[in-house]
Order: C-alpha cells, then sequence, then structure tokens
C-alpha cells in the first residue's frame, strides 16, 4: 500500500538537501521532523553531481548514508530524479543541452532547466543517471516513491535549440505526413510563406513585431508538449523497472504548455503541485484592491491540479518567506497563514502536504527562500505551527481519499487554452472569464471542477479517438456545465457533450465560440459553426464592445446586469429558412438594452433532449456568473445550513455518506458565520451550532450530517 495518498491518513512531509549540510546536522534534523509529525522527506532532485560528479563516474555513498540514516530512524523518502540541473561538465562537454531564446541566443550554465527536452546527448545522459539512481535506491526501505525531475517548463515553457528545431520539423512530418498538408493546414498563403521543401520549415522565429504564423505557433505549442511528456514518459518507463511494487511516481508542479492529462496517463501515479499563496503579497506585486482574491486565488491553482488527480499531494507548500536574491521579496508568513494555507490545500483535495523547505539556505539564489527554519536552526514560531497542523490533521484521518463536492464544472481543453495565450481576441475574453468565474464562485460559495475535454483522448489510440462513455459519465456527475468559449471546436468532444445534453444536464456556452477549426484557422460556417446543432441560435453579427460605449446592459426576465468585453448579436430567427438553420425549440432568454444592437439575443435557451444548451453573448464578468449560477439552480448548495460571508471560502470534501466543510478566513480580521442546526466541530471533536467566530486566518473543518448531504446534493 501507498505510504500517502492511501485513502487512510492525511500526511505531511518537507523538502529536504542533505547536499548543503553538515552531515553532523542530519540526524538532528530528522528526528526533529519526526517530532513535529514530518514523516517523508524529499531528496535528490539538484544533486546529479552528488553521484556522477564528472562523466561516467559513478559514487553513490553520499546518499546511501543519508538513507541508511532514514532506514534506521523510520523517515520516509520521496526520491528525486536530479534532470532539472545538469551538471557543469555537461553543459560544457555538449552545448547542444542548451536551451535558447528565439533570437537563437544560448541559455548558459549557471542557473536551472536552462537545458531542451531534445537534445539527443541530454536525453541520452538524462537515461544513464535516472538508471543509476533508480536501480541503485529503487529497492531502498526508507524511498516511498519518485519525483521526475522537477516543476516541468518552470522557469520557461517555449524550446528554441537546434534540437527543438529539428525535433519540431519530425514532429510535424509525422503529423502531416506532406508539405501540400502543412501548407493547407496552416494558411501558408497568406504573405507567401508557401514551403516547398522540409529543409523550410522550423520551429517560430524571431520576426518583424514578433508576428508568427498563429497556426504554426498552435502547433509549436502542442510540440512542446509532446516534447515534456516523452520526456516525463521516458524517466517513468525507467523507473518502473526498479522500484518497488507499491511505490509512486509523480512529478510536481503545473506549467505552461504541457498536456497534464496525457502526462498523467503515461508517466504519473498522481500529480504534486507546489502552492505558494505568498506570492500574492509579494512586495512588488500585491494587489491593494478591495475585491482581490489575494491567497485565496490559489484555490483556482489547487482547482486545476484536482482536475489532473481528484485526490493530489503538495511538494512544495509554503512555509517562510518569498525570495530571490533576484527579486520575488515577500513578507514572512503570519501567524496562523501556514496552518490556512495547508488547509486551503488539504480542502482542494491534497492528502499530503510537503513544505518547502526544513532549513533556509544559507547559499545561492533562494538563500532568501525561508524554510520552516531560519539559518540558525532555532526552534521558532513556525515550527511550533507546524506542531499543531500535525495535531490538526490526526483529527482530519476520515477526509482522506473523499473527494471534493461539485456539482458545477468548467469544461477546458488544451488546444483552446493554448489559442487563448498567443490569439489577443481569443485571449481578451478568456481572461475576463476565467477571472469571474472562479472569484463569483469564491464569493457566492459555490464550489466547482475543472474538467479538460482532452484528458478523455485514448493514448492507446493512433487516430486519438475520445473515450465518449468515460467522458460522459464524468460530465453526468454534474448539474451544470460551463465553456467559456469553446473558441477551437473539436469533433471529437461533440458526442459526449451532446449526450450529456439530452440526458437532462445544462450546458452554457459563452461568446466567441464555434468560429475556428482544429487548425486555428476560422471556420466559414454560419457562427456558431460547429456548436449550431446544440446551440439552435444564429449569430449575425458579432463585436468588441466599443470603447466609447458605456455599460451595456443585459436584461434577462427582470434582471438586469452588464455585459463584458464582446457582444455577439444573437437571433432565433428562422424565417429566412435555410440561411439562419435555427433549432426550433430555441429561444432568446435576454437581449441587449444598449448600443446599436440594442433588442438583440444576449443570451439563448435551446432544448435538446431532456436538457438545455444556453448560448451567452458575452464574456463573463462576476455579475453575470452569480446570475447564472442563481436561475440555473446551482448558487451555494449549502445555504440551508451555513450562512457564510463572501470573505470566507467554503469547500467541501465528501465520500457520500459523510461531508467535510472546511471554512477558511483570509482575512487577518474575525470573520463570523452561522451553522443552521447542528454540526460536528471536528477539530474540537464536539457539537456546533448558531454564530460561530473564526479569527483571523482561523480554519473550521465541520463534519455535516446525512440531512444536509441529501438536501444540498441529492
Amino acid at each position: 500500500m501507498r505510504k500517502i495518498l492511501n485513502g487512510e491518513s492525511i500526511t505531511l512531509g518537507t523538502c529536504y538537501y542533505p547536499e548543503h549540510w553538515d552531515k553532523s546536522l542530519w540526524r538532528e534534523d530528522l528526528e526533529r521532523m519526526l517530532s513535529v509529525g514530518i514523516k517523508t522527506v524529499r531528496i535528490a532532485e539538484f544533486a546529479w553531481s552528488k553521484v556522477e560528479l564528472t562523466e561516467g563516474n559513478y559514487n553513490f555513498d553520499f546518499f546511501d548514508e543519508f538513507l541508511d540514516l532514514t532506514d534506521e530512524i523510520g523517515m520516509q523518502v520521496i526520491m528525486g530524479t536530479p534532470t532539472a540541473t545538469p551538471p557543469a561538465w555537461l553543459s560544457e562537454k555538449y552545448p547542444d543541452v542548451l536551451n535558447a531564446r528565439k533570437d537563437g541566443v544560448l541559455f548558459r550554465h549557471g542557473m536551472r532547466r536552462h537545458y531542451n527536452y531534445n537534445s539527443e546527448n541530454y536525453r541520452r545522459l538524462s537515461s544513464i543517471i535516472v538508471e543509476k539512481f533508480a536501480e541503485h535506491y529503487g529497492k531502498r526501505k526508507s524511498v516511498i516513491g519518485w519525483q521526475i525531475d522537477n516543476e516541468i517548463n518552470c522557469e520557461i515553457a517555449e524550446f528554441y535549440s537546434e534540437s527543438d528545431d529539428k525535433a519540431f520539423n519530425r514532429f510535424l512530418q509525422n503529423k502531416y505526413k506532406s508539405l501540400d498538408a502543412l501548407n493547407e493546414a496552416w494558411g501558408t498563403v497568406f504573405w507567401n510563406q508557401t514551403y516547398t521543401d522540409w529543409n523550410e520549415v522550423h520551429i517560430p522565429r524571431t520576426t518583424i513585431q514578433g508576428v508568427v504564423n498563429p497556426h504554426q505557433t498552435l502547433d509549436y505549442y502542442r510540440f512542446v508538449s509532446d516534447s515534456a511528456c516523452s520526456w516525463a514518459k521516458m524517466q517513468a518507463d525507467i523507473i518502473r523497472k526498479y522500484k518497488k511494487e507499491d511505490d509512486f511516481i509523480t512529478t510536481n508542479g503545473i506549467f505552461g504548455h504541457v498536456d497534464y492529462q496525457r502526462m498523467r496517463d503515461e508517466s504519473l501515479d498522481f500529480i504534486t503541485y507546489d502552492s505558494y499563496p505568498n506570492f500574492a503579497y509579494t512586495l512588488g506585486g500585491y494587489d491593494p484592491s478591495e475585491d482581490a482574491l489575494r491567497d485565496r486565488k490559489w484555490s483556482r491553482h489547487l482547482t486545476e491540479t484536482r482536475s489532473i488527480s481528484p485526490i493530489f499531494g503538495i511538494m512544495e507548500q509554503q512555509s517562510g518567506a518569498n525570495g530571490w536574491n533576484s527579486g520575488m521579496g515577500a513578507p514572512t508568513p503570519r501567524p496562523g497563514q501556514v496552518t490556512l494555507w495547508t488547509m486551503q490545500s488539504i480542502a482542494h483535495g491534497s492528502d499530503f502536504i510537503s513544505y518547502f523547505r526544513w532549513r533556509t539556505a544559507t547559499f545561492g539564489t533562494e538563500m532568501y527562500w525561508h524554510g520552516i527554519l531560519d539559518y540558525s536552526g532555532r526552534d521558532n514560531r513556525r515550527l511550533k505551527e507546524i506542531a499543531d497542523i500535525n495535531t490538526k490533521v490526526q483529527k482530519l484521518s476520515a477526509v482522506a481519499g473523499c473527494r471534493y463536492a461539485a456539482k458545477v464544472a468548467v469544461l477546458k481543453d488544451c488546444d483552446n487554452v493554448w489559442d487563448a495565450e498567443y490569439d489577443v481576441w481569443h485571449k481578451s475574453v478568456e481572461e475576463q472569464s476565467q477571472k469571474a468565474i472562479i472569484n463569483a464562485s469564491q464569493r457566492t460559495h459555490t464550489p466547482i471542477d475543472f474538467v479538460y475535454l482532452s484528458g478523455y483522448l485514448r493514448r492507446d489510440d493512433a487516430g486519438g479517438q475520445v473515450d465518449t462513455e468515460l467522458l460522459f459519465e464524468t460530465l453526468s456527475q454534474y448539474d451544470l456545465l460551463i465553456y467559456p468559449h469553446m473558441t477551437i471546436v473539436d469533433d471529437r468532444f461533440l458526442p459526449a457533450l451532446t449526450k450529456y445534453v439530452e440526458k437532462g444536464g445544462k450546458l452554457v456556452i459563452g461568446c466567441r465560440s464555434g468560429y475556428k477549426e482544429i487548425t486555428g484557422k476560422c471556420t466559414m460556417e454560419k457562427l456558431p459553426g460547429k456548436l449550431k446543432p446544440l446551440t439552435g441560435c444564429d449569430i449575425p453579427e458579432y463585436t468588441y464592445i466599443a470603447p466609447d460605449t458605456g455599460d451595456v446592459h443585459i436584461k434577462w426576465d427582470d434582471t438586469l446586469f452588464t455585459a463584458s468585453v464582446f457582444a455577439d448579436q444573437l437571433t432565433v430567427d428562422n424565417q429566412s429558412g435555410s440561411e439562419a438553420d435555427c433549432g426550433q425549440n430555441c429561444k432568446v432568454l435576454a437581449t441587449y438594452e444598449d448600443d446599436y444592437y440594442r433588442g438583440y439575443g444576449a443570451l439563448t435557451v435551446n432544448k435538446y433532449g431532456k436538457g438545455e444548451v444556453y448560448y451567452y453573448g458575452s464574456a463573463f464578468n462576476e455579475e453575470s456568473v452569480e446570475v447564472f449560477f442563481d436561475k440555473l439552480g446551482v448558487k451555494n448548495p449549502y445555504r440551508e445550513y451555513l450562512e457564510l460571508p463572501e470573505e470566507l471560502e467554503l469547500a467541501v470534501r465528501g465520500d457520500g455518506d459523510n461531508q467535510f466543510a472546511f471554512i477558511l478566513n483570509y482575512s487577518k480580521d474575525v470573520k463570523n458565520f452561522i451553522i443552521k442546526g447542528k454540526a460536528l466541530d471536528v477539530f474540537k471533536g464536539e457539537d456546533a451550532s448558531g454564530m460561530i467566530t473564526l479569527p483571523g486566518y482561523g480554519v473550521s473543518v465541520l463534519k455535516l450530517g446525512n440531512n444536509h448531504i441529501a438536501s444540498a446534493y441529492a
């Protein structure tokens, strides 16, 4: 059985770097960890040279000595593969391993993650060191799992080395087979980009104004993800040959241009996230606005993590002040904040919390990124808080293995996420809507999940078909699905979405949907293109909301709210026959009240089977999201039992019989909430009801009875 994420307990760990400290400190450090409830350490992710100081010369004594000690005292170990920081001899001898800027300037040795995934030399040498690590340390008693590399695509998620250029060319040849097919997909007749020889086809390169063919860019991001996933798979395949049966494989962090659902399927047992909510308080990046979520925004990142692994781990949890010598300075967490951020992670699905780091480094770029202990190693307030957290997590064992409870899902797929990075029309609505949905769900206490449609592509199918039944089963768990902007339509996802609606589900689709093909080219079909059979509406005209317009209002029954960014002008008029081709069961629910499109549809609903498809002609803001939540019956599902101010977050984990409500106060001020009835205060071990006072940075965990479950999530 796994020692973590076993469904039986929530456990604590920390990141430790034995290579940074004199060996005389090792035993003291490990025993102090155990005394405050830390049972697991992650090691070795930056320590290639401790095993291979020069090429081909291996010495395992250093980590053998450390693992002997962990075996002796009963500390568990997660071994990192050390490929995130190649040694100096490697960078110097094999310059093809270095990544480069778009203009070709190489990133030199001296930081981390300066390599590229496609260098044949780096793959060869990395596979050797991973095999040496796994073969030698894989059967060690204290080793319970493996972390591949470290924070894949952190620092940089673009690769422009010569090795990547060649690999991208091979990727395209394998995908398109012929230059004619590539030229058609990329629309290369525009600006005379037509290719007549494969040697002419490259990764995106420096151009005037930095403009690159958008269809090339989309394929390039797909290529970067493919490279990262194959890099992880190479390491995972090696580790699996040597690891003990119950030992796990993971990697940490969520970064750009990676299809993590694919990486999970191919390489991982689960994902671990690196959670640093103190970024909200960086001295140069603090948002003082009254409606800012600040550290509460990290719940959005944890929701993203949950989309990869419903139950996951935290490999690096904030425990001290931020800071590199070059920037990112932030204050020391206030009393209670480490507890708050730990419970935030647990509330969203984490069953393992590993703090970064045990001791604060006295040297190097991260010497101001503090851990639990400061430079001296003396007992301090944060260490005492960790001990108190351990006492609390012992009372949360029944939460372990319970899934986050949500009946609303926001749909995504990798192509649309990447398309919104480089397409400013898509980006302008996507950023607005994603922020609004998260903020509104937080303030209205309406739990949400993310579901990546691309996570249901069959990895064993060369054609990349969707596992429609599995996707439908996942979607059917939710009462409401929101796809804010399905700009690129992938036909493969439509059968599951259609079946979800036919069986009685509600699907909301936002503006600027259906107008792009899988290549990123705009469709010539009448909008919303391939989504028209689902939405039933027609979009004869659309526009950005002009900056001189002022507020554009939308009226839905007696409710008036404002549009944002864009206005698709919707109609269900079928008088022109095939010209509009609108659904017979589609009707306008809300209209624009301002500008020249006053009276046009802003929202339509199409009855489809037993369900409904809503097409919303604008980007979402917090106001409109709350209106949708309210009118579609999903807003604040626990309102009959808990009365919470919007400053408190509500997160619920449940296994069917038990529901555990986490109430988190991100403010330094006291906040009150009301329990309408009776619940068990898990930390106090006693019933609670009525007005509850939550101190600044306080957390309450309540066990709700079966009557709450039946009413709130029937």
